[in-house]
């Protein structure tokens, strides 16, 4: 599944702007179309989420510098295969084979994030509350076994956007979504709707 840049933005709680910046500079370029229009990976959004939580407790500095030096000391998986966290204001890392790293040897109380704190709401540099990774509106679910992670309708297949482009508020209006997908309820296809329009702003 591709992630276009808008969708990537609001699930990760990074600008369209910094996703910009971070491909430019090397620190997560997408897996799927590094060109534009960029797309991302599931695993993309998921590290880019990381990066946007770390960004929210340290500066782009250190997470520059981290990154590179992972690349430095042959750590070249997907960023989506360590955990992050920090020690002080330098970032550390954890290999899946439990090897952990701090990436700027400054010391301090080391603190590994789990990948579920990444995923619940979290307040960024601009105190703003990014949504929760897995449930970005009540009714909408972020699910990797579902769509391959495309946000969908809670317990359904039905993509969030699919919804979104049926309600047109004129000849289809939420309550009758019901109508068309008997699954879907009406504050089902109202959440899919705001969150369609949250993706939209966020390609600004």
């Amino acid at each position: 599944m591709a992630f276009p840049l808008e969708l990537t933005a609001v699930l990760s709680g990074a600008t369209a702007r910094q996703l910009r910046l971070w491909r430019g500079r090397g620190i997560l370029v997408p897996e799927i179309n590094r060109d534009n229009p960029a797309l991302y990976s599931y695993r993309d959004v998921v590290a880019l989420r990381t990066i946007a939580f770390l960004r929210s407790r340290t500066s782009m500095q250190n997470i520059g510098k981290a990154f590179h030096s992972m690349q430095k000391l042959q750590f070249t998986e997907h960023p989506a295969t360590y955990s992050f966290g920090l020690s002080g204001t330098s970032i550390v890392f954890k290999t899946p084979e439990g090897i952990t790293l701090d990436l700027s040897r400054n010391v301090g109380q080391m603190m590994l994030f789990t990948l579920e704190e990444i995923f619940e709401p979290y307040t960024n540099r601009r105190n703003e509350t990014v949504v929760d990774f897995r449930h970005p509106k009540p009714h909408i679910e972020v699910d990797r076994g579902r769509l391959g992670g495309w946000p969908t309708i809670e317990r359904t297949r039905i993509s969030y956007d699919t919804i979104a482009s049926l309600v047109d508020g004129d000849t289809v209006r939420p309550e009758e979504v019901a109508y068309y997908y008997p699954n879907v309820s009406e504050a089902a296809a109202q959440d899919a709707v705001d969150f369609a329009s949250m993706v939209k702003a966020a390609a600004a």
